[in-house]
């Protein structure tokens, strides 16, 4: 059964084919997409065939995406979860995406604090990582904030556009959790 997460204002919940057309007014957005180390979405399908990929790698638990819904509101207005999940070495990447429209207005980090927080509490994973663009400055900021360390660069690790970018690696260890304010 697919966990359903709460926190004061959003409710992170499985992400549906109806949510297609929420999916797609994100992904269709350049400046969703820039960072986001895949092409701009041009059509519905694509959105639709997203939709999939998130129910397929929850149910082979290879992965897990919450959409981000505000309380009272119908409709997501982004996406959030755990790739790469690896239960056996108790590891994960996490990724997250939030339409322009509700940026600067603290829900991602709400959203990502929930979430790191299930990902050692619920899920036993010991790691969590993330893989940012160097020009992302808000979510490099944003992990950083909530505990996540730099441990390099990946350097041409990413394509965007047909062009081969450079990413911060981070990771949060549970251990750092006792360090970390999730607020």
């Amino acid at each position: 059964m697919f966990p359903i997460l709460e926190t004061d204002r959003l409710l992170l919940r499985e992400i549906t084919l109806d949510d297609s057309e929420s999916i797609f007014n994100c992904f269709s957005n350049d400046e969703v997409t820039r960072y986001y180390g895949q092409d701009t979405f041009e059509n519905i399908e694509q959105a639709e065939k997203i939709v999939e990929f998130f129910l397929i790698n929850f149910k082979e638990k290879r992965g897990i995406r919450w959409g981000i819904e505000r309380k009272g509101t119908k409709g997501i207005i982004g996406t959030i979860g755990f790739n790469a999940w690896s239960p056996n070495h108790k590891r994960a990447e996490i990724g997250y995406e939030i339409h322009p429209e509700q940026w600067r207005n603290g829900y991602t980090l709400e959203a990502l604090s929930k979430v790191v927080s299930y990902g050692f509490e619920t899920m036993g994973l010991t790691r969590i990582g993330a893989v940012v663009f160097i020009e992302n400055e808000a979510s490099n900021k944003l992990l950083t904030k909530i505990g996540f360390k730099k441990e390099g660069v990946l350097r041409d690790y990413m394509y965007q556009n047909s062009i081969a970018h450079d990413t911060n690696v981070y990771s949060i260890l549970k251990r750092d959790k006792a360090e970390v304010s999730f607020k």
